[in-house]
Protein backbone atom coordinates (compact mmCIF):
# COMPACT_ATOMS: atom_id res chain seq x y z
CA UNK A 1 0.00 0.00 0.00
CA UNK A 2 1.81 3.16 -0.71
CA UNK A 3 1.99 6.07 2.07
CA UNK A 4 0.77 8.60 2.54
CA UNK A 5 2.30 12.02 0.52
CA UNK A 6 4.10 13.89 3.36
CA UNK A 7 3.99 17.69 2.13
CA UNK A 8 5.13 20.69 3.86
CA UNK A 9 3.34 24.24 3.27
CA UNK A 10 5.26 27.13 3.85
CA UNK A 11 3.96 30.47 3.56
CA UNK A 12 6.38 32.85 2.96
CA UNK A 13 5.29 36.38 4.12
CA UNK A 14 6.24 40.10 4.83
CA UNK A 15 5.97 39.98 8.48
CA UNK A 16 6.43 36.16 9.58
CA UNK A 17 7.18 32.62 7.21
CA UNK A 18 4.71 29.85 8.42
CA UNK A 19 4.58 26.44 7.88
CA UNK A 20 2.45 23.29 8.53
CA UNK A 21 3.09 19.31 7.86
CA UNK A 22 0.47 17.95 6.50
CA UNK A 23 -1.24 15.88 9.24
CA UNK A 24 -0.03 18.41 11.54
CA UNK A 25 -2.55 20.77 13.99
CA UNK A 26 -0.51 23.39 14.77
CA UNK A 27 1.28 25.28 12.52
CA UNK A 28 5.21 26.75 13.35
CA UNK A 29 6.24 29.99 12.91
CA UNK A 30 9.06 32.71 12.63
CA UNK A 31 9.67 36.59 11.65
CA UNK A 32 10.82 37.50 8.22
CA UNK A 33 11.13 41.07 7.33
CA UNK A 34 12.75 43.49 4.59
CA UNK A 35 16.45 41.65 4.93
CA UNK A 36 15.18 38.20 4.49
CA UNK A 37 16.78 36.60 1.42
CA UNK A 38 16.03 33.00 0.13
CA UNK A 39 18.65 31.04 1.82
CA UNK A 40 18.07 32.27 5.12
CA UNK A 41 14.10 31.82 4.60
CA UNK A 42 14.91 27.88 3.40
CA UNK A 43 17.64 27.76 6.94
CA UNK A 44 14.07 29.47 9.23
CA UNK A 45 12.13 26.67 7.75
CA UNK A 46 14.43 23.74 7.95
CA UNK A 47 14.50 25.15 11.75
CA UNK A 48 10.82 25.46 12.51
CA UNK A 49 10.24 21.51 10.83
CA UNK A 50 12.99 20.08 12.73
CA UNK A 51 11.41 16.53 14.29
CA UNK A 52 8.97 16.62 10.62
CA UNK A 53 9.72 14.46 7.80
CA UNK A 54 8.71 15.33 4.66
CA UNK A 55 9.04 14.15 0.55
CA UNK A 56 7.62 17.72 -0.77
CA UNK A 57 7.61 21.13 -0.27
CA UNK A 58 4.83 23.59 -1.17
CA UNK A 59 5.49 27.59 -1.14
CA UNK A 60 3.36 30.63 -1.28
CA UNK A 61 5.69 33.44 -2.62
CA UNK A 62 4.72 37.02 -1.63
CA UNK A 63 5.67 38.12 -5.56
CA UNK A 64 5.01 37.95 -9.03
CA UNK A 65 5.51 33.55 -10.13
CA UNK A 66 5.53 32.73 -13.51
CA UNK A 67 5.93 28.50 -14.43
CA UNK A 68 6.62 27.82 -11.23
CA UNK A 69 9.14 29.99 -10.27
CA UNK A 70 9.39 34.06 -8.94
CA UNK A 71 9.64 35.97 -11.79
CA UNK A 72 10.15 39.37 -10.02
CA UNK A 73 12.14 40.49 -6.11
CA UNK A 74 9.40 40.73 -3.54
CA UNK A 75 8.73 44.34 -2.24
CA UNK A 76 8.71 43.44 1.60
CA UNK A 77 11.72 40.66 1.38
CA UNK A 78 15.19 40.61 0.92
CA UNK A 79 17.11 40.46 -2.33
CA UNK A 80 17.91 37.14 -4.41
CA UNK A 81 14.71 35.32 -4.78
CA UNK A 82 14.37 35.25 -8.72
CA UNK A 83 17.32 32.78 -9.73
CA UNK A 84 17.48 30.93 -6.69
CA UNK A 85 17.72 27.10 -6.72
CA UNK A 86 14.59 26.41 -3.79
CA UNK A 87 14.88 22.57 -4.93
CA UNK A 88 18.31 22.32 -4.03
CA UNK A 89 18.13 24.23 -0.95
CA UNK A 90 15.38 22.05 0.30
CA UNK A 91 16.27 18.91 -0.56
CA UNK A 92 13.33 18.00 -1.77
CA UNK A 93 10.77 18.45 -4.92
CA UNK A 94 9.09 22.33 -4.50
CA UNK A 95 5.82 23.47 -5.67
CA UNK A 96 5.92 27.50 -5.98
CA UNK A 97 2.83 29.57 -6.07
CA UNK A 98 2.00 32.91 -5.40
CA UNK A 99 1.08 33.20 -1.74
CA UNK A 100 -2.59 35.09 -2.32
CA UNK A 101 -3.46 32.27 -4.72
CA UNK A 102 -2.33 29.51 -2.29
CA UNK A 103 -4.88 30.89 0.18
CA UNK A 104 -7.19 31.54 -2.18
CA UNK A 105 -7.15 27.70 -3.52
CA UNK A 106 -7.26 26.68 0.07
CA UNK A 107 -10.41 28.87 0.10
CA UNK A 108 -12.27 27.79 -2.98
CA UNK A 109 -15.30 26.26 -2.60
CA UNK A 110 -16.39 26.34 -6.82
CA UNK A 111 -17.87 29.08 -8.88
CA UNK A 112 -15.82 32.50 -9.43
CA UNK A 113 -14.33 33.60 -6.10
CA UNK A 114 -12.52 36.54 -5.46
CA UNK A 115 -9.78 36.15 -2.90
CA UNK A 116 -8.31 39.41 -1.24
CA UNK A 117 -5.35 38.94 0.78
CA UNK A 118 -4.78 42.00 3.60
CA UNK A 119 -1.90 41.19 5.15
CA UNK A 120 1.29 43.55 4.78
CA UNK A 121 0.16 44.05 1.10
CA UNK A 122 -3.11 43.25 -0.78
CA UNK A 123 -3.01 39.95 -2.30
CA UNK A 124 -5.63 39.65 -5.29
CA UNK A 125 -6.52 36.30 -6.55
CA UNK A 126 -9.40 35.35 -9.19
CA UNK A 127 -10.82 31.44 -9.48
CA UNK A 128 -13.60 30.72 -12.02
CA UNK A 129 -14.60 27.28 -12.23
CA UNK A 130 -11.14 26.20 -10.79
CA UNK A 131 -9.17 27.86 -12.97
CA UNK A 132 -6.59 30.53 -10.56
CA UNK A 133 -5.02 33.56 -11.42
CA UNK A 134 -3.16 35.67 -9.20
CA UNK A 135 -3.64 39.71 -10.37
CA UNK A 136 -1.61 42.86 -10.42
CA UNK A 137 -4.87 45.03 -8.82
CA UNK A 138 -3.16 46.07 -5.50
CA UNK A 139 -0.94 48.41 -7.44
CA UNK A 140 -3.21 50.23 -9.33
CA UNK A 141 -4.17 53.61 -8.78
CA UNK A 142 -7.32 54.09 -6.23
CA UNK A 143 -7.37 57.29 -5.00
CA UNK A 144 -5.50 60.47 -4.03
CA UNK A 145 -3.03 59.18 -6.12
CA UNK A 146 -2.26 55.94 -3.69
CA UNK A 147 -2.82 52.32 -5.02
CA UNK A 148 -5.40 49.80 -3.95
CA UNK A 149 -2.47 48.21 -1.49
CA UNK A 150 -1.79 51.87 0.05
CA UNK A 151 -5.33 51.32 1.43
CA UNK A 152 -6.11 47.91 2.15
CA UNK A 153 -2.59 46.57 2.95
CA UNK A 154 -0.80 47.22 6.63
CA UNK A 155 0.70 50.85 6.01
CA UNK A 156 -2.89 51.68 4.80
CA UNK A 157 -4.57 50.11 8.30
CA UNK A 158 -1.61 52.55 9.77
CA UNK A 159 -2.25 55.13 8.19
CA UNK A 160 -5.45 55.66 8.01
CA UNK A 161 -6.86 53.87 11.42
CA UNK A 162 -9.05 50.80 11.93
CA UNK A 163 -12.90 53.06 11.29
CA UNK A 164 -11.35 54.45 7.55
CA UNK A 165 -9.66 51.30 6.75
CA UNK A 166 -12.64 49.25 7.51
CA UNK A 167 -14.68 51.75 4.68
CA UNK A 168 -11.84 51.04 2.26
CA UNK A 169 -11.96 47.91 2.58
CA UNK A 170 -15.74 47.46 2.09
CA UNK A 171 -15.92 50.02 -1.32
CA UNK A 172 -13.21 48.02 -2.88
CA UNK A 173 -14.40 44.62 -2.39
CA UNK A 174 -17.67 45.86 -3.59
CA UNK A 175 -16.26 47.74 -6.76
CA UNK A 176 -14.01 44.52 -7.34
CA UNK A 177 -17.08 41.96 -6.94
CA UNK A 178 -18.90 43.78 -9.08
CA UNK A 179 -16.21 44.30 -11.33
CA UNK A 180 -15.14 40.45 -12.08
CA UNK A 181 -19.04 39.02 -11.02
CA UNK A 182 -18.31 37.14 -8.71
CA UNK A 183 -20.22 35.02 -6.56
CA UNK A 184 -18.43 35.21 -3.72
CA UNK A 185 -15.43 36.72 -1.92
CA UNK A 186 -13.08 35.90 0.44
CA UNK A 187 -11.00 38.05 2.87
CA UNK A 188 -7.98 36.15 4.50
CA UNK A 189 -4.54 37.70 5.47
CA UNK A 190 -3.56 38.88 9.11
CA UNK A 191 -5.71 42.02 9.14
CA UNK A 192 -8.80 40.37 8.17
CA UNK A 193 -9.72 39.90 11.86
CA UNK A 194 -9.43 43.88 12.08
CA UNK A 195 -13.04 43.95 10.11
CA UNK A 196 -16.47 44.50 12.16
CA UNK A 197 -18.95 43.72 9.50
CA UNK A 198 -18.31 41.73 6.23
CA UNK A 199 -19.44 43.53 3.00
CA UNK A 200 -22.15 41.90 0.93
CA UNK A 201 -21.21 38.32 -0.69
CA UNK A 202 -18.03 38.02 1.56
CA UNK A 203 -16.85 36.03 3.83
CA UNK A 204 -14.14 35.53 6.29
CA UNK A 205 -10.91 33.50 5.87
CA UNK A 206 -8.84 31.72 7.79
CA UNK A 207 -4.67 31.49 7.35
CA UNK A 208 -5.24 28.00 7.42
CA UNK A 209 -6.39 27.87 4.22
CA UNK A 210 -3.20 28.77 2.60
CA UNK A 211 -1.63 25.49 3.88
CA UNK A 212 -4.81 23.98 2.91
CA UNK A 213 -3.79 24.86 -0.68
CA UNK A 214 -0.30 23.99 -0.48
CA UNK A 215 -1.29 20.56 0.48
CA UNK A 216 -3.56 20.86 -2.57
CA UNK A 217 -0.81 21.47 -4.86
CA UNK A 218 0.54 17.88 -4.71
CA UNK A 219 -2.56 16.62 -4.38
CA UNK A 220 -4.63 17.91 -6.86
CA UNK A 221 -1.75 18.59 -9.84
CA UNK A 222 -4.26 20.20 -11.93
CA UNK A 223 -4.00 23.43 -9.92
CA UNK A 224 -0.08 23.72 -10.73
CA UNK A 225 -1.36 23.50 -14.37
CA UNK A 226 -3.70 26.09 -14.25
CA UNK A 227 -1.72 27.92 -12.04
CA UNK A 228 1.46 28.05 -14.83
CA UNK A 229 1.40 31.92 -15.27
CA UNK A 230 -0.16 33.15 -11.81
CA UNK A 231 1.11 35.87 -10.72
CA UNK A 232 1.36 39.17 -8.32
CA UNK A 233 2.97 42.12 -7.22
Amino acid sequence: MRKPLRILAVDVGGTHVKVLLRGEVQAREAPSGPKMTPREMVRCVRRLARGWRYDVVSMGFPGVVLHGRPATEPRNLGKGWVGFDYRTAFGRPVHIINDAAMQAIGSYEGGRMLFLGLGTGLGVALIVNGTVEATELGHLPYKKGRTYEDYLGLRGLERLGKKKWRRAVADVTLRLATAFEVDYVVLGGGNANALKKLPPRARLGDNSHAFEGGFRLWLEPQWMARAASVRRR
